[in-house]
């Protein structure tokens, strides 16, 4: 009887192992389905002339007329 019980958790461990593992799949697919972050604009950082960090792009520099 000890050999059939064994023989079943192996079965139910290998089962429990097999899940796992496609339920991991599973989520792996949909966060590459649906990324929620990681495009380009939203990493993109800008220093400003005060030397401070934000995320919109500086103004373009005023011409200066030199005569």
């Amino acid at each position: 009887m000890a050999k059939s019980q064994a023989t079943f958790m192996k079965k139910q461990l290998e089962k429990n192992r097999q899940k796992k593992k496609e339920d991991k799949a599973q989520r792996k697919q949909d966060r590459k389905d649906n990324p929620t972050s990681g495009d380009l604009d939203s990493m993109m950082a800008y220093v400003n002339e005060f030397g401070e960090i934000t995320s919109t792009p500086p103004a373009p520099p005023k011409p200066t007329n030199r005569d």
